[in-house]
């Protein structure tokens, strides 16, 4: 019934920068929370961002913090990360993902409910 379609990854060197997007169907968009989470090859599912739909406050990882920032468009039912200074260390694949207005919970991977596809992302040394 949800679907969410990643795009805009890609690989880059060192220090690049890259937006992947995130298009939205099937409900209605401005309530939902939307999430970006990572998996790097023999690691777990990893919390990257979020905004909510309320107050379009944002969360961050750490590991990301000052250099990606998630926004979305109500409008265009899409919700994007913008990476910059990227590192080796960010090379995952990238996976958008909705959960339903109503926990104050953003950053546990349980606590969404749709998930794309998601898209490679590849930083170079």
């Amino acid at each position: 019934q949800v679907q969410l379609v990643e795009s805009g990854g890609g690989l880059v060197q060192a220090g690049g920068s890259l937006r992947l997007s995130c298009a939205f169907s099937g409900r209605t968009f401005s309530r939902y929370d939307m999430g970006w989470f990572r998996q790097a090859p023999g690691k777990e599912r990893e919390f990257v961002a979020a905004i909510s739909w309320t107050t379009l406050s944002t969360y961050y990882a750490d590991s990301v913090k000052g250099r990606f920032t998630i926004s979305r468009n109500n409008a265009r039912n899409t919700v994007y990360l913008q990476m910059n200074s990227l590192k080796p260390e960010d090379t995952a694949v990238y996976y958008c993902s909705a959960k339903a207005g109503g926990s104050r919970r953003y950053t546990e991977l349980n606590e969404y409910d749709y998930w794309g596809q998601g898209t490679h992302v590849t930083v170079s040394s």
